[in-house]
């Protein structure tokens, strides 16, 4: 086993608790937002990355850090660097804003545009889903037990199940007329689907979007890798982190390597 990340795991998950705390806090006293837009920020995304932002630069105090709010920690350090932590606070704010809990957190940690380690929690069940490259994916739910993920065998597109966010309509409904899958599961959060992929509670996930970010996939993508999967750009492109901007262009197709393959072919056509 890879043992080069286990302080950066530890700190990723520690980091993510402490969010967790804040958000349920949120949570708890939030008006819900029945038609809450897709770039929705609260006080809660805010405060939610400050005080993660602050454990990792306490614990490693030279690392770059890139995330999705405007926050003074981030402001006061570099964004690039060859040490990196890429943060969304909360992934899937429309899911916290209809609190339907629908939403992560993610943390991942990035070396020379390589991801060492990734952690995604979903603060509302407490389940949590983290990696380690080289060390495997690995599941605790609110039972407390923890156990080994794995993405499923499933290689034939049709038989597979298509996890998605909850519009039917442009850019969501591409992946369900290509592949045509035998079913398709709906939740926000880039974290929870790739999630689910790696403790194989679905199949294969699909980003059409023409631009995102690093923090939208940068955790989940190391959960795939460790779970025996694999995460590409929608022609297959090695997706690359660290870049200026944190800019993604060239969308994502996660699964397992048989089935992500297939599902690449049909998408170029």
């Amino acid at each position: 086993m890879d043992t080069s990340f286990e302080r950066e795991l530890t700190t990723a998950l520690e980091a993510a608790r402490k969010a967790g705390e804040v958000i349920l806090r949120h949570y708890a006293s939030f008006e819900k937002i029945e038609n809450a837009p897709i770039d929705i920020s609260t006080l809660a995304d805010r405060e939610s990355q400050e005080a993660i932002l602050r454990h990792l630069h306490a614990v490693f105090p030279s690392d770059a850090l890139c995330a999705e709010e405007v926050t003074a920690t981030l402001e006061a350090v570099p964004r690039i660097g060859p040490r990196l932590w890429i943060v969304d606070p909360i992934d899937g704010s429309r899911g916290f804003a209809k609190k339907n809990g629908e939403f992560s957190v993610m943390i991942a940690f990035v070396k020379e545009g390589v991801v060492g380690a990734g952690v995604v929690l979903e603060p509302p069940t407490g389940r949590l889903t983290y990696a380690m490259k080289g060390g495997g994916c690995w599941a605790i739910d609110g039972n407390g037990e923890r156990r080994r993920c794995q993405v499923t065998e499933i290689d034939d597109p049709a038989k597979s199940s298509l996890i998605q966010s909850h519009s039917k309509t442009g850019q969501s409904a591409r992946p369900m007329q290509t592949l045509k899958p035998a079913r398709v599961i709906e939740t926000y959060s880039a974290g929870v689907k790739l999630a689910r992929v790696a403790r194989g509670e679905a199949d294969v996930y699909v980003n059409t979007y023409a631009e995102f970010h690093d923090w939208d996939i940068a955790a989940g993508h190391v959960l795939i890798d460790e779970a025996g999967g694999k995460a590409t750009g929608l022609g297959g492109e090695v997706l690359r982190y660290g870049e200026p901007g944190a800019w993604q262009r060239h969308g994502l197709v996660a699964a397992n390597p048989a089935l992500l393959a297939k599902c690449v072919a049909l998408l170029k056509k």
